[in-house]
């Protein structure tokens, strides 16, 4: 999340070639990762980890307050925010540096319940993660994602939506668009996704992507605003998201024991 967004159109064409580049840049480096505890001790078995989009870096979230909405609510998560900055698209390693330098060493310290939470190319991130490693997390929340381009999701428009689009034949390497919508196609032959919660505002540049996702999402996961994809909008969506209960529906039980927080470079030093 950021205060500065960039135009869409610059959006579009960074993670443009972000995603289509065969080539690394960098990206190959461990992800640093901020990490925050949450003060009881039952929030050490649940972990919420925070997906940047193209704007700010994995602080903003401490920065602009995201931390502490969890804190004043009381809700039991540690948090961890990763860099995963564009550079890990354009290098194809952002779902292996993740479930390396995030995911399995929180499963080490005994998490056993893991959020993803993206925001716009966050959003995207998160939904590649849960396709790669759908048994590592509980779910995905995704505020004002960028799920593709407006060429594909006027194909599958025309097809009368997802579960009657025909993907037809493609490369998974090179065509990531189809890819993704191919496998939430898949996906919701076996009913609603369950584990995808989605928030968005109305006047979005990216809503016809995140409508076609919402008709394959429950519809109690769904939340939308008037707004488009600016701080105030997002801000509200991230508010709305907490209100909604989604991270207090089941409590853990207490442990005895204080299970250690995600090794890194976090702000509880």
């Amino acid at each position: 999340m950021c205060k500065k967004h960039m135009s869409v159109r610059t959006i579009g064409l960074v993670v443009l070639v972000a995603i289509l580049a065969g080539c690394a840049i960098v990206g190959n480096s461990p992800l640093e990762v901020l990490t925050y505890t949450n003060g009881t001790t039952a929030s050490r078995k649940k972990l919420i980890v925070f997906m940047r989009g193209m704007g700010g870096n994995h602080k903003s979230f401490e920065k602009e307050g995201l931390v502490q909405d969890i804190r004043d609510r009381s809700i039991p998560y540690d948090m961890a925010a990763p860099s995963a900055s564009p550079s890990y698209y354009l290098s194809r390693t952002l779902t292996t540096r993740l479930k390396e330098d995030v995911i399995d060493p929180a499963k080490s310290c005994g998490y056993e319940e893991i959020w993803l939470i993206g925001f716009s190319m966050g959003g995207l991130g998160s939904l590649l993660y849960l396709k790669e490693y759908p048994e590592d997390i509980r779910g995905v929340c995704l505020i004002a994602p960028f799920l593709s381009y407006r060429g594909i999701q006027r194909e599958i428009m025309a097809a009368g939506g997802l579960p009657s689009w025909d993907p037809g034949d493609y490369d998974p390497e090179t065509d990531w668009q189809r890819m993704l919508w191919h496998w939430l196609k898949e996906h919701f032959s076996d009913g609603p996704m369950a584990n995808i919660h989605l928030a968005y505002g109305k006047q979005d540049p990216y809503v016809d992507g995140q409508q076609l996702l919402a008709g394959v999402v429950p519809k109690e996961h769904i939340i939308t605003i008037a707004g488009g994809h600016d701080h105030a909008t997002i801000k509200n969506l991230w508010t709305g998201l907490l209100d909604s209960g989604i991270f207090i529906n089941s409590m853990p039980s207490a442990t005895t024991d204080e299970i250690g927080i995600i090794s890194g470079k976090g702000s509880d030093e």
